[in-house]
């Protein structure tokens, strides 16, 4: 699959329809930046008039994980990913739209080549931030990711 944002939500709604329907949708991928957004509405909300944490999390393994995959897309071979930590911390409530932002396509890259030519399963953490549209830091997660190149 060509990895593109067109794509990529398409994928979400059929395969991920919980992310879908939460309002997680992936604004941009390059080579080393994942751009994706979620909308603060019903849908997602705490009773404290935010987003729930855990739809901010979605988002935000989303903008890891599309780096993930083009780092796959690009290296053409099957590899195995799995998220096997995760930690966010939160700095202001959530409302309206936020977008996370990852800039970790290299280390992703770095990783990938590694492992291709070790055979040997790598660790990677990546950090995805997410902003209100006043561009404040609202909160960041850090998603440690094992990847596998298989032979």
């Amino acid at each position: 699959m060509n990895i593109t944002p067109k794509r990529i939500n398409r994928f979400m709604f059929f395969k991920l329809p919980l992310a879908y329907l939460g309002g997680v949708r992936v604004v941009s991928i390059q080579e080393e930046t994942a751009i994706v957004s979620i909308t603060h509405k019903w849908m997602n909300q705490n009773p404290f008039k935010s987003m729930f944490w855990a739809a901010q999390g979605m988002a935000a393994e989303m903008a890891t994980g599309v780096l993930v995959m083009k780092g796959i897309e690009n290296i053409g071979k099957n590899v195995s990913m799995l998220v096997t930590n995760q930690r966010g911390n939160f700095t202001k409530k959530a409302t309206g739209k936020i977008r996370f932002e990852c800039h970790h396509g290299g280390l992703v890259a770095n990783a990938l080549e590694e492992s291709n030519k070790t055979g040997e399963g790598r660790v990677i953490t990546m950090k995805a931030e997410g902003f209100n549209t006043e561009g404040v830091s609202v909160c960041n997660f850090h998603f440690e990711w094992s990847l596998k190149v298989k032979q």
